[in-house]
């Protein structure tokens, strides 16, 4: 932000953010900043923003009342000559009525006439400075808060009465106010909180908030007051229980809290989110979360925030959490927390559990196992035996079967037990179970056991009381290290894999196949999979939480709906008897309330496009709506990279949001972390799709249409055709002075055929000289400097024909450096070099000279063809910007026009006889140092 002294917030029709400081309006959409200025002034405070029921949004600053012009995009004042001082608060009274709070009293703008209404004699009184304006809940009557009392004031009939304050404890100056049921809640600026009844007319003092000075004060209309004070913070105050309920402050180490205390402005958007603006801090505000998702949490007792859940186990309401940091049990029906890690256990990461038959059944690594009796809290090993890997070992799943027996993937081989006798124990000894760690065990519905280890899978046959592994298909997943497996209600079976796609089969093994890669999760590692309500499978990754149905539909979830991080941990999924989904995330043990699903679809906005690039420069073209939720935008087909700006206006982490986007009806292209679509080498017209991923009704139709730029191909015929002319109009002339420099040329070469080399590429480059100015100057003079430029560098151009040009227009050395100094900066501060159609004469005017005069100074005095002279600024414009990353995406054929250049051939030429190297040896050589 420009300025961080923050009056005031706002949040418009749109879902914009308006944020008022000191001296000037900045617009926010979630992730971009645009700065408005609002006039020229000292009093360019912005203390009031407000939108009107026709959508007009204004702002009151310390100069007056300034109205946004959407086709402008800018701000202008209205009524300059009625309403020339501060203007404290703004009420749109109706469609064509706005009402004015100021320092001079009240103004009633209608039909472009600003009308003022003084409520004492003397303009200067504080009773004419009008603080905030409320209306009542019936809305027959206004009530202002002034420095010197509050007034009631009846728009219809025209008619007020003022109220004052006569307590010598408090005061009757008022600094803003809200309004709830028969009270207008008042701040002070050296009394704290104050209310007025508006029945019984009195003043009151009211919750005292810590702090004497109310900076801010609004309401929800309903309960809640929101107090902004300047040295405690902010408060939310409950009317009908008549105390504090909730502060924010600034604490000293807590990351959470505000920067500051001194605050300046409050708004509770629409949406629930809280802005707090500083004093010279900013803004602060909360991240907006749809409260779908949740982050599990007992009482005061326990939550789980931050915690890395690594397993869960539920029974009812007893809920078993084992993380990296040990193990939590909470029974809810009595009121029970509590907490096991070393040195009641001899690891700390638990990795698995399970219930059964009335016992929490707990796996660690590197610790063994145990058992936890959930009526007595005890904790006790699962074997009295110091047996392996029971006391010491690793214990990746516990899973119980049909039959009434446990079994224990560990890293010792499969385990099962019954009644806590050991009944089977496999290897890859004495048994054809794979090798290595076994990582999982799933009981499918027809009870065979899916056994999986780190080098491959095999199949528990509960029939013949044997492991099998050579009953899988061709073409089947038993040789992969399959981490997780799971049987939806289709009895579909699912297995992910610890690196590639996921794969799918029926339990018989006879319709089987991966899955094809859906573009959104393309890259994502699938961890856990638990069918969900809507005919499709939640599936959590090492980065996000996905919603996916058999079409391949998808729908991401992140900070906005109450996932704490996007990371995921290897943590069985599960639903339990009350129809809530719960999953294991790196910062707690998230939630869903399956009756919260229809909540998906609540945001409000649309995709709003904030900016358009062209070639990397915003344009000012206009965005024209052709009807809802459908925009266009005309760009000359000249200009190819086009980079679109938006926003889904959801005010969380940038990072997190997910985004997809189509191109003239193709497959979807996700965004992750982005707001921004490159499109290059732009030729045909564009329908643009844009959304938040998985939420069609937030989309947008942008199309680009390419105007094909007729009248350039027109000027270009036009332009060869008095090439023609002018070359048979001055044949002659230019003939022979041309052969002259041949011939002089020739001689240079007859002399110097020791330095071949060096001559070749002095021809060259005199010949690309000409080549290009040719193509470039049109009328006699220029073309006279172009036969004269392209011998400007061996000593035998110094001829008696060029002396005599210069004979009588000289310019003394002294000259020449002003002059030269007034051309630097110019070109620098103007970048005049980027425009490629650059002629000398524009430069002479710049430099408030004659084209003769420069051509004096390039050629006598610097040595150097003008071309030479503007190109060298082009090249050192493209080695400034090539090392910024928001030009890192374009081509280099883009950068060199942006720079100036009229073609590739010219920018790679005039690149090396400026640097001795090529372009892409310059970026290579920028790259090797960024490394070292």
């Amino acid at each position: 932000m420009t300025d961080l002294v923050v009056n005031s917030i706002y949040k418009d029709n749109n879902g914009f953010i308006w944020i008022g400081t000191n001296s000037s309006l900045e617009k926010f959409d979630g992730i971009r900043l645009k700065n408005y200025d609002i006039g020229s002034g000292k009093n360019k405070r912005v203390h009031a923003i407000i939108q009107s029921s026709n959508n007009e949004l204004f702002c009151g600053s310390g100069m007056g009342i300034h109205k946004f012009d959407v086709l402008e995009d800018k701000f202008v004042r209205v009524f300059p000559e009625t309403i020339n001082c501060k203007v404290n608060a703004i009420f749109p009274f109706s469609a064509d009525t706005l009402l004015v709070g100021t320092e001079r009293g009240l103004y009633i703008c209608t039909s472009g006439v600003a009308r003022q209404l003084l409520f004492d004699n003397n303009l200067f009184s504080p009773r004419n400075n009008i603080t905030s304006i409320q209306i009542s809940s019936d809305s027959s009557l206004l009530w202002l808060s002034t420095m010197d009392g509050v007034i009631s004031y009846s728009p219809l009939k025209e008619k007020f009465h003022i109220y004052s304050c006569d307590d010598s404890n408090l005061t009757n100056a008022f600094y803003n106010s809200a309004i709830l049921e028969d009270y207008v809640y008042l701040g002070t600026m050296n009394k704290g909180l104050m209310r007025f009844n508006t029945r019984t007319h009195e003043f009151t003092g009211y919750v005292d908030v810590g702090c004497s000075v109310i900076s801010s004060l609004s309401c929800d209309g309903k309960d809640l007051l929101y107090v902004g004070t300047d040295g405690n913070g902010v408060h939310f105050i409950s009317v009908s229980r008549g105390e504090i309920i909730k502060s924010y402050r600034h604490v000293p180490g807590d990351s959470d809290g505000l920067r500051s205390n001194s605050v300046y402005s409050v708004l509770v958007d629409r949406d629930g989110l809280l802005w707090v603006g500083l004093y010279q801090m900013g803004v602060n505000y909360t991240l907006y979360q749809s409260g779908l998702f949740g982050v599990y949490a007992w009482k005061d007792k326990f939550t789980s925030k931050d915690m890395p859940v690594r397993t869960i186990a539920f029974n009812g309401k007893q809920r078993l959490i084992g993380s990296r940091d040990g193990l939590v049990f909470i029974d809810e029906a009595r009121d029970i927390v509590k907490s096991y890690n070393v040195p009641d256990m001899r690891a700390n990461m638990v990795i698995s559990s399970c219930y059964y038959d009335g016992r929490f059944y707990i796996g660690t690594y590197g610790g063994g196992m145990y058992v936890l009796n959930p009526d007595n809290l005890e904790l006790s090993d699962f074997l009295t035996t110091k047996e392996e890997p029971f006391y010491s070992g690793h214990i990746f799943c516990i899973r119980p079967d049909n039959e009434g027996n446990i079994w224990v993937g560990t890293s010792g081989g499969l385990y099962g037990f019954n009644k806590g006798k050991q009944v089977y124990h496999f290897t890859s000894s004495y048994s054809k179970l794979p090798e290595g760690n076994v990582y999982e065990i799933f009981f499918d519905s027809s009870h065979k056991g899916w056994v999986c280890t780190e080098n491959g899978m095999c199949i528990w046959e509960p029939s013949t009381r044997s492991i099998k592994n050579d009953i899988f298909p061709p073409g089947f997943v038993n040789h992969e290290k399959i981490r997780f497996i799971y049987e939806t209600s289709a009895k579909q079976l699912f297995f992910l894999p610890e690196k590639g796609k996921v794969f799918k089969s029926d339990i018989s093994m006879n319709d089987f196949g991966y899955l094809s890669v859906i573009s959104i999760l393309d890259s994502k590692q699938p961890l856990s999979i638990i069918e969900s309500d809507k005919g499709g499978e939640f599936v959590t990754t090492n980065n996000g939480l996905y919603w996916v149905d058999s079409l391949s539909n998808v729908i991401p979830f992140n900070l906005s709906d109450g996932i704490p991080s996007p990371i995921f941990i290897n943590c069985t999924s599960l639903r339990d008897d009350d129809g809530i989904f719960w999953f294991g995330n790196s910062k707690g043990l998230v939630y869903l309330d399956s009756n919260k699903i229809n909540m998906l679809h609540k945001h409000p906005y649309r995709i709003n496009i904030t900016n358009v690039l062209i070639n990397g420069v915003e344009t000012k073209l206009p965005l024209v709506k052709e009807k809802e939720n459908v925009y266009s935008m005309e760009i000359d087909d000249s200009k190819r990279n086009i980079s679109i700006q938006f926003s889904g206006l959801i005010y969380t982490d940038p990072s997190n949001m997910i985004y997809e986007y189509s191109i003239n009806g193709n497959k979807w292209i996700p965004l992750h972390g982005t707001s921004e679509i490159s499109l290059y080498d732009v030729k045909d017209d564009i329908s643009l799709i844009i959304r938040r991923a998985g939420y069609p009704e937030s989309q947008i139709l942008f199309n680009i249409n390419i105007v094909k730029n007729n009248l350039a191909y027109l000027f270009v015929l036009a332009a060869f055709f008095a090439l023609i002319v002018l070359v048979y109009i001055f044949r002659r002339s230019v003939l022979k002075s041309t052969l002259g420099s041949l011939k002089r040329l020739v001689l240079i070469l007859q002399k110097s055929e020791s330095t071949k080399e060096d001559n070749t590429e002095e021809m060259e480059t005199v010949q690309a000289t000409a080549d290009e100015d040719v193509s470039l100057e049109t009328n006699e003079t220029e073309t006279e400097n172009i036969i004269e430029e392209e011998t400007i560098d061996t000593p035998e151009v110094h001829s008696e024909s060029t002396e005599d040009k210069y004979k009588g227009n000289r310019l003394s050395d002294e000259e020449c450096k002003r002059l030269l100094k007034i051309l630097d900066k110019e070109m620098v501060k103007n970048k005049l070099y980027v425009n490629q159609s650059l002629k000398i004469a524009d430069l002479a005017n710049a430099a408030n000279t004659s084209s003769h005069a420069l051509s004096y100074l390039f050629n006598q005095y610097l040595q150097k063809t003008y071309y030479d002279y503007i190109n060298e600024y082009r090249v050192e414009e493209f080695k400034s910007i090539i090392k910024k990353e928001k030009f890192s995406k374009f081509t280099l054929e883009a950068l060199s026009e942006y720079c100036g250049f009229s073609s590739r051939a010219s920018f790679f030429r005039s690149f090396k006889k400026v640097t001795g190297i090529t372009p892409n040896e310059y970026i290579k050589n920028i790259k090797s140092e960024g490394k070292k």
